[in-house]
């Protein structure tokens, strides 16, 4: 990073660099511990692609930091404490039923080979992080309140009961389950988190007098067990706003964001910085301060809708994953900023064959290639490819192959790889001899373009390469688009590269008195048995010469 970058990430390292030298308590902890960006994430399902925003921007953020030569890292905690409170769509019902208000560490894997229900659907993600680039130290909320990491602070919780209450009169206008003491044992009867009510703190031998209800919530029910227990060492949770609060101090957190939804007036972040600095006495992280909760990231929807984890809506994080490159939908997040709406939506649409567009475009401008219309534009597209870039950035630039190219040679040669390689090779858009990075680079576009074809793309950019003409075709075509089509057939003995046949079909268009779409789509209805499909010279020049000769010809 050269200068002064107005990039959002360098911005936002500075912000938090800032935040630390006015903070006598943050600069102990980050002397200790370093800069932590930590981000969350309740396992209750597939984790869908919209909370792959919140890591990236917290892995880019540390990133950033790192470059400013500050010692920072990312830390993504499963908060496999919290209950089932619901059942992904796909597993047994009966089998899970009985597991629900249950903590979500202790219910089974779906899957052999993993520790539980939390741990399968959270490494159903993080499996998947060297794709993206992500550093990430991966933690289980769990870990922290078996260690003791929280006793302190879950102390201070249970006896500032009074505190809390007046913080949630505040923010709410209103004491919320005035009986409820801010933490919720596992009960020791049935196991069960969610159905449990504690609402007597005895201070002197540190216990908590809990029953557990049968009907408290409406998706688990209780066992009516009633006892008591020492709150600390994992015997149960604080209350999510109370934890988010508790966190930051005992894992001494300096930056974590999150979706827009928690940052609201009355929202989850407006109460957690008002316990974590009254009662905590802890500076919430950056872009929180003491008396402000800042402002979080926006949403990362499909189709305009946001995702909901347990409720299967939208596509998962591995499953996107293994049909779109990462690096293009890191380059999404990243080149995005945070407080600007993604809205991805590939399904029937050429919204994919426009983001790849802007990947190349962008990584043109990186290597001097291509001009943007401003230094700050030529300075954002730059920081965006670095900090996206998985991987360490080549001295040149790859040969690039637009993927709308790529599913035309694909579907030319019925998705075979070698031989789309070959079609590129041979319309000049790859070198004949290829390094086996450039092999990588052509190999996991044409898979792209595989993905794109079969799984989102509009009709307008499938197709098949006719067996014969049908005569219901034959008869749409005019006698002079007919004779055109001849002439094409005896010009295509000569040797065109793909600019000079793009000019000569206009040109034949012209000669033959033709509306240039009266041509083309003639060639189309003629070769593919559709009015439009890809660009028709670099098509024309994909196909054998004898076959498109020979096609043609057959027209009169």
């Amino acid at each position: 990073m050269d200068g002064e970058s107005l990039f959002w990430a360098d911005q936002t390292a500075k912000a938090v660099k800032q935040r630390i030298s006015e903070e006598p308590v943050l600069q102990k902890v980050v002397k200790q511990k370093g800069y932590i960006c930590y981000d969350e994430k309740t396992p209750s399902g597939r984790i869908h692609i919209g909370s792959a925003r919140g890591w990236i921007i917290h892995d880019t953020v540390a990133k950033a930091l790192r470059e400013l030569g500050l010692k920072a890292h990312f830390i993504l905690s499963a908060d496999d404490m919290d209950p089932m409170d619901a059942i992904p769509s796909g597993l047994d019902k009966a089998k899970y039923e009985k597991y629900m208000g249950v903590p979500m560490k202790n219910v089974p894997s779906p899957k052999p080979n993993y520790k539980s229900f939390a741990d399968y659907y959270f490494k159903d993600s993080t499996e998947i992080f060297p794709e993206y680039g992500i550093e990430a130290e991966l933690e289980r909320t769990s870990q922290h309140y078996e260690n003791g990491d929280f006793n302190p602070y879950i102390k201070l919780a249970l006896g500032n009961f009074g505190k809390i209450q007046s913080i949630y009169q505040e923010v709410y206008g209103k004491v919320r389950a005035t009986e409820k003491l801010p933490f919720n044992p596992i009960c020791e009867k049935c196991g069960k988190i969610g159905t449990t009510l504690a609402y007597e703190w005895d201070s002197e031998r540190e216990v908590v007098k809990y029953k557990c209800s049968p009907d408290m919530v409406d998706w688990a029910k209780g066992c009516e067990h009633e006892g008591e227990i020492s709150p600390y060492d994992g015997n149960g949770k604080l209350p999510w706003k109370v934890e988010w609060a508790a966190k930051w101090p005992a894992i001494g957190v300096v930056y974590e964001t999150a979706g827009k939804d928690h940052f609201t007036k009355g929202g989850a972040r407006d109460v957690a910085i008002r316990i974590c600095a009254q009662i905590f006495d802890y500076p919430p992280p950056y872009p929180s301060s003491r008396t402000d909760f800042g402002k979080g990231y926006e949403f990362f929807t499909v189709g305009g809708k946001k995702m909901s984890t347990s409720k299967g809506i939208g596509l998962s994080f591995r499953e996107i994953s293994s049909l779109i490159s990462p690096k293009i939908l890191k380059y999404l997040v990243v080149r995005t900023r945070p407080h600007a709406v993604i809205d991805f939506d590939p399904l029937g649409t050429n919204k994919l064959i426009l983001l790849y567009d802007n990947y190349d475009r962008t990584e043109r401008i990186y290597f001097g290639l291509e001009k943007a219309d401003t230094e700050k534009e030529t300075a954002h597209e730059k920081r965006a490819y670095e900090l996206s870039y998985i991987g360490n950035i080549p001295a040149k630039i790859p040969s690039q192959v637009p993927l709308s190219l790529a599913s035309m040679a694909v579907q030319t040669v019925n998705f075979d790889t070698e031989k789309s390689i070959a079609i590129l090779q041979k319309i000049g858009k790859a070198t004949k001899k290829l390094s086996p990075a450039e092999h990588k680079y052509l190999s996991e576009r044409l898979r792209d373009a595989v993905s794109f074809v079969k799984e989102f793309a509009p009709e307008e950019y499938k197709f098949t390469v006719s067996e014969k003409i049908n005569s219901v075709i034959l008869a749409q075509l005019s006698d002079v688009q007919k004779s055109a089509l001849k002439k094409l057939a005896e010009d295509l003995k000569k040797e065109f590269s793909q600019e000079e046949l793009e000019k000569h079909l206009y040109d034949l268009a012209k000669k033959f008195d033709l509306k240039s779409n009266e041509f083309f789509s003639a060639a189309y209805l003629v070769l593919i048995g559709k009015e439009r499909g890809p660009r028709l010279a670099p098509f024309l020049l994909s196909l054998d010469q004898k076959f498109v000769s020979e096609r043609l010809r057959s027209v009169s």
